[in-house]
């Protein structure tokens, strides 16, 4: 057995010479014994719920307002979180809102998680200057803070949620690949990799049969760390007028249009905040119970 380090994270990840049998049902065990992920399971389901029913869930249309009736309080009849700046329900404004929200923190952490282990692997396996060659190109990504390049590549690309979910896409592929690439240069390097070598398996069936099982755990746990990053990234681009255009629902737009009303209506314009704080939350809580679980020291 042995353990690479895990850099993106400062988290030493095991390496399974071979998946041990019932592995991943202990993993499943262990995680369903962690109350906290447990709990953060919980409310991250129920989200992802209000958002995906939101259609028949929500009680009003998000996007008629009244200027009558603009920025209600919490507990206003017939609007129980209020109204907003142009007079539309909140609580439909939100569940509708956790679908883009949700839409711009997965896609691209998925995305990535995709494409970066698929060059980790390369890069890994093959070593020599094809690794060099990789990591050394990826390494420019690293002299800028993922906020700042994220800015920047979405504003070269313009303002657009694809653009976005593209932008954050580039922002966290080197951060997979350098994870997946850590863990296959350990892998590479056992016995059993050596034997299969040996023996004629091409590099190809080497990597789908014996590394990629090995690589993909490490790099999933690493990854599912990033959806709090990412939801954060991607509320903060709306917030900036670089992700979703009005009048669209989402979380970092609605927490722009409603800085005006900060003063008048304080816990109103703090809901968008809210939901993010809370799911953000909820997506580190549980990587860190998967992370835990998936610990065979434990």
């Amino acid at each position: 057995m042995a353990f690479s380090l895990n850099f993106a994270s400062q988290v030493a990840v095991p390496v399974l010479p071979t998946p041990a049998r019932g592995y991943w049902s202990k993993v499943l065990r262990q995680l369903m014994r962690d109350p906290v992920a447990m709990t953060a399971a919980l409310v991250v389901f129920l989200i992802v719920c209000a958002a995906v029913f939101a259609p028949w869930l929500a009680p009003m249309d998000p996007y008629k307002g009244s200027m009558i009736k603009r920025l209600l309080p919490i507990g206003s009849e017939g609007y129980l979180l209020g109204t907003d700046e142009l007079g539309r329900d909140m609580l439909s404004r939100l569940m509708y809102g956790g679908r883009l929200s949700l839409l711009m923190g997965v896609t691209p952490v998925l995305a990535a998680f995709g494409i970066g282990t698929s060059i980790g692997l390369l890069a890994g396996y093959v070593g020599g200057r094809v690794n060099m060659v990789i990591m050394r190109v990826l390494d420019v990504f690293y002299a800028f803070p993922s906020v700042l390049l994220a800015v920047a590549i979405s504003g070269a690309l313009g303002p657009g949620m694809t653009n976005s979910i593209l932008a954050l896409t580039l922002v966290f592929v080197p951060q997979v690949v350098r994870v997946a690439e850590s863990v296959t240069t350990q892998v590479r390097k056992l016995d059993y990799i050596e034997a299969a070598r040996m023996s004629g398996a091409s590099a190809f069936s080497i990597i789908r049969v014996h590394v990629l099982g090995n690589v993909l755990g490490p790099v999933f746990v690493y990854a599912t760390g990033l959806l709090s990053v990412s939801m954060i990234l991607a509320a903060g681009l709306s917030f900036l007028g670089l992700g979703v255009k009005p009048p669209e629902p989402e979380w970092g737009l609605m927490l722009n249009t409603l800085r005006s009303a900060i003063f008048r209506n304080p816990w109103v314009a703090a809901l968008p905040g809210l939901l993010i704080f809370i799911t953000s939350i909820g997506f580190n809580l549980l990587a860190d119970g998967v992370r835990s679980a998936m610990d065979i020291r434990r």
